[in-house]
């Protein structure tokens, strides 16, 4: 049987659309969409089947099914032929256990999913090849896409921008200008991206890029795009496989323009609709006390949510005021028994360093999901027995000088004195270099 999908309105009035449309919001009623696979035809096979194909396309080393994205294609486009996939072998990153780590905090079933250890650095890949794919797809069928663009503050403009020079198209990003990292500001740059430093916050940047995508035809790449969601989702296709088809216990995981959690409840959904699980986890949605707005809708039992003005946070990734992904996130955390916690510039740098020391080497928003955890943890909800994973977004290396300040003790408003490491400079001597590594290992006894 022939797999398809449509875009489905998120609201009551639930109108369906195909997926070749250029639509971000519902005609009708202007809320946000979201992709509806045909779960009939998926549940033709059984989840043994669904398995095994799962598994032996694991095996192949050529494209589209060396990606961890596309070698799950009927779940997630199966509109897209083979012609028109954008792949650069994401997804199938790895899930690094830390019980060295949890085991300091009283969980020691503790897993990192290593989401920045893909072709650009972070989780957006998975949504990229995916939503360029099907630009790819759109302008082969004739249509006219003049480029597409995104607001981002960083990692976004990153895959965008590598996704779109693979497959020869123009990719426009506007940035929120000395608000995002030097290695984030050149990966767009380096793949021929246009990009656009704007004196604004990111949700200024977005409210720009959606004018352009209104006015002139420029195809949107942000996360109001629902087809980036349908790649993002295959981060909980894979921890399942990863962990042999259980299920863990909690799911933490940063929070910003919120794609991230939708794409992951989306995942954990359509699962349990073929049959694959037959629980789904509690998951924790990790905000910077600087860019807390669903913290406080939570705090609030989710009945108002109030966009807030973010102010400058280490987590530059997810300082967003105003997310546009609040309905489907809100909705995914009910369902999920989800809840929502904070994390200060002190707790996420602190909590990042402690993981460092366990063999991590962990970007600031992975420490902001790791300062979640262990409040958890401190208050008993998560319990000692349970099975935490935390999503890592992104490559620690990206963001140097977020460690490099730390570990210099000039990370403004963290006082880093206990947990800092700097070199120690000597003469070449071999008493003195003895001396030191003598009096070093006496002090770790």
């Amino acid at each position: 049987m022939p797999y398809s999908a449509q875009f489905r309105c998120i609201s009551g009035c639930s109108a369906r659309f195909p997926l070749h449309e250029v639509l971000y919001r519902c005609p009708s009623c202007g809320d946000l969409l979201e992709v509806e696979h045909d779960s009939t035809a998926l549940q033709t096979r059984s989840p043994e089947e669904w398995k095994s194909l799962f598994a032996k396309r694991a095996a192949i080393l050529r494209s589209p099914y060396n990606s961890g994205v596309w070698s799950k294609r009927e779940l997630v486009a199966p509109h897209i032929r083979d012609e028109n996939i954008v792949s650069l072998s994401e997804g199938n990153s790895p899930l690094q256990h830390l019980p060295r780590y949890g085991k300091s905090l009283g969980v020691e079933d503790f897993w990192i999913k290593q989401c920045g250890l893909s072709h650009t650095g972070s989780f957006k890949d998975l949504g990229m090849t995916v939503l360029v794919s099907s630009v790819a797809q759109m302008v082969a069928d004739g249509a006219r896409i003049p480029a597409i663009a995104c607001a981002s503050t960083g990692d976004t403009s990153a895959a965008l921008s590598a996704y779109a020079a693979s497959a020869g198209l123009q990719a426009v990003v506007i940035l929120p200008k000395g608000k995002i990292s030097t290695a984030q500001l050149v990966q767009p740059l380096a793949n021929g991206a246009l990009v656009l430093a704007v004196d604004t916050d990111f949700d200024g940047c977005m409210a720009l890029v959606a004018e352009l995508a209104d006015r002139d035809g420029v195809y949107l790449a942000n996360s109001m795009n629902s087809l980036r969601l349908e790649g993002q989702k295959t981060v909980a296709l894979e921890i399942v496989e990863q962990l042999g088809y259980e299920v863990p216990d909690w799911i933490v995981i940063p929070g910003g323009n919120l794609g991230n959690v939708s794409a992951l409840g989306a995942g954990f959904r359509m699962m349990s609709e073929i049959g694959l699980i037959d629980k789904i986890p509690r998951i924790c949605v990790a905000q910077a006390e600087h860019a807390n707005p669903l913290y406080r809708c939570f705090k609030n039992d989710f009945k108002d949510f109030e966009a807030i003005v973010a102010s400058d946070t280490a987590a530059s990734a997810i300082r967003i005021g105003n997310p546009i992904s609040r309905d489907k996130a809100i909705a995914v955390l009910q369902k999920h028994q989800g809840v929502v916690e904070q994390a200060s510039e002190s707790e996420l740098a602190d909590a990042a360093a402690r993981a460092d020391l366990a063999g991590m080497f962990c970007c600031p928003h992975t420490g902001v999901a790791l300062a979640a955890a262990e409040k958890l943890i401190k208050r008993g909800e998560i319990g000692p027995d349970d099975q935490v994973v935390v999503i890592s977004t992104a490559n620690g290396l990206k963001f140097g000088e977020f460690k490099t300040s730390f570990h210099e003790g000039n990370l403004a408003g963290v006082d880093s004195s206990s947990l800092a490491n700097v070199p120690i400079d000597l003469p070449c001597q071999y008493s003195s270099v003895r001396e030191t590594v003598i009096r070093f290992l006496d002090a770790s006894d």
